[in-house]
Formats: structure tokens, C-alpha cells, sequence
């Protein structure tokens, strides 16, 4: 079956308004729900922004099905050994419900605001590498890891879920991602490097304008586009049956889970309307079958 996920940036919400949204993607038929991992607001460096493990932890604490990740933690915010622990607690804690989403980083600004991390891009992508090794030693799936790995071990396997479309990173969705995702703005990358991503499974993430019924589709374009169009093809907009087909031939290209990120913020309505309307649609039409 194909995976629908909320992706929701935790900027510019207050915790309440953030478990409440979980709440309503729960109540509407999507399986797992997404943060991202900035220090500052990418490109809104005065902005509210909340901490993606704190905010996945209180969130997987207010739901009971939904599945929890990031797309993606960076992987120079923490130390691999502290990383490797806070995903077997958030695991262990949420019955299984969190994915480790990692990635090397996308907003240097933030680098070089805070210290932290390392300014090339190259050395950041050879860091993660060694990061996702010694993760696995961490939790004890090196036969070799000896003294080093931790406990408690691990209760519920925790995908691994590795964004970026970069010749190295692809090396390392190879070797290690149980999931590759695209993000929106390299989306139009899909059909040429799912090949090189192995026996990862494809996930993609997806800005949906979404004209709801009785709404203005021109002004739901013009006001998503305004926001989003720097997304290029990470952008579409349509009402449910327009974005039925749109999901329908990404699936045909093997991608089974969508992070579906809203152009309207994700305002509950929307959510209501699109569980209704395109996630069972979908599954009753039989494309969400794999």
C-alpha cells in the first residue's frame, strides 16, 4: 500500500496548534507524520521554530497510530552516539512508531550563524557516511561492535530514511536507507536516479495546492505559487481528482510513500477534505496497491 504522510515545518505554530494538526492527519487516514531540523527558520532567521526531537517526542506522546520522523535531522546537529540513543527512546516510547530520517544539511547559513557543522558540503556528506556506521555499531548490528554498541538495544526496527539526490548521497542510500526520499525541489530527478537508489524504497515530497470543493482553483494557484513556485514541478496544484492522477503516475514510478506538504499550511480542513477525498479515493481505486 502506498504511505501518505503529513509534512508539517514546525515553524510559526505553537505546540498546541502542531499536536492538534497530528491530530486531525491522524483522524484523516495519513499513516505518519514529518518535522524538519533547522536551528533557525530556513530563509525567516527571526521566526519561531521548534526543536525536531522535542517536537516528535511530544508528538508521538499525543497520537496512537501515526508514524513520526523528520525529513530530515541533520546530521551535525548531534553526535552519533547521542543520535543512535534518542532514536531507540523515541522508538521504544511510540510502540515502533519513529522513522530516522538524516541528511547532511541543507542550510549553511544556519552553520555559520551557530558554529556548528562543517562549512563543505563534501566533507558534511563524508561525515554522515561515517555518522551512519557507527549508528549501526551503536545499536549493536555490527557483529564487531563489541564494547561500543548500547543499551538498550533496539525493540522495533527504526527505518532509515535518507534525503538527497547528490552522487554521494546516493552512495549512501545504497548502503544504508531502508527509504530515498526527493525532496520537492529535485523532484523533477525522480526518473533519473531511482535506479541508483538499490533496494531503498522511493518516498517523495510533495507542496499540494489544494483546491478543496467550492474553492477558487485560480486563486488556490495563484496564492500557492505566490508562496511555493520556486518548488518548480515540487509543486502541484488541483482539486481531489486532479491530484488523484498526479499521485497516480508518481506511483507508476515506484514511489510508495508521499510527504504531502500543504501550500495552505495544513489548516484542518484541508486535511479532513484530502483524507476523504484522495487518500481513500486513492486506496479504493486500487492505485495504492503496490
Amino acid at each position: 500500500m502506498v504511505e501518505w504522510y503529513l509534512f508539517l515545518p514546525q515553524v510559526r505554530l505553537s505546540v498546541a496548534d502542531i499536536a492538534a494538526r497530528a491530530h486531525h492527519a491522524e483522524a484523516s487516514g495519513f499513516d505518519g507524520m514529518a518535522f524538519i531540523d533547522h536551528l533557525e527558520a530556513p530563509g525567516l532567521p527571526d521566526e519561531s521554530i521548534w526543536e525536531a526531537m522535542g517536537i516528535a517526542g511530544w508528538v508521538a506522546a499525543k497520537t496512537e497510530r501515526l508514524r513520526i520522523g523528520h525529513l530530515v535531522l541533520c546530521d551535525a546537529f548531534r553526535h552519533p552516539a547521542v543520535l543512535a540513543k534518542q532514536a531507540v527512546t523515541l522508538s521504544d516510547a511510540s510502540e515502533g512508531r519513529f522513522d530516522l530520517g538524516l541528511g547532511s544539511g541543507s542550510w549553511p547559513a544556519e552553520f555559520t550563524r551557530f558554529d556548528v557543522g562543517q562549512r563543505d558540503p563534501v566533507a558534511r556528506v563524508e561525515q554522515l557516511g561515517r555518522h551512519l556506521e557507527l549508528i549501526r555499531r551503536y545499536w549493536g548490528d555490527d557483529g564487531q561492535a563489541g564494547e561500543v554498541a548500547q543499551s538498550p538495544r533496539r525493540s522495533h526496527p527504526i527505518p532509515l530514511v535518507l534525503g538527497g539526490t547528490g552522487p554521494r548521497m546516493m552512495e549512501l542510500v545504497r548502503n544504508y536507507a531502508d527509504w530515498w526520499n526527493v525532496p520537492a525541489n529535485h523532484l523533477d530527478k525522480l526518473p533519473k536516479l531511482a535506479p541508483a537508489a538499490g533496494a531503498a524504497r522511493v518516498s517523495v515530497q510533495q507542496m499540494v495546492g489544494f483546491v478543496r470543493a467550492g474553492g477558487d482553483p485560480d486563486n488556490v494557484r495563484e496564492v500557492s505559487t505566490r508562496r511555493f513556485g520556486n518548488l518548480g514541478s515540487g509543486l502541484v496544484c488541483g482539486d481531489a481528482g486532479e491530484l488523484i492522477a498526479h499521485f497516480t503516475g508518481l506511483a507508476a514510478q515506484g514511489v510508495e510513500r508521499f510527504y504531502v506538504w500543504f501550500a495552505d499550511f495544513a489548516v484542518p480542513d484541508s486535511l479532513h477534505e484530502f483524507g476523504e477525498t484522495v487518500i481513500k479515493a486513492f486506496a479504493a481505486s486500487g492505485d495504492g496497491l503496490r
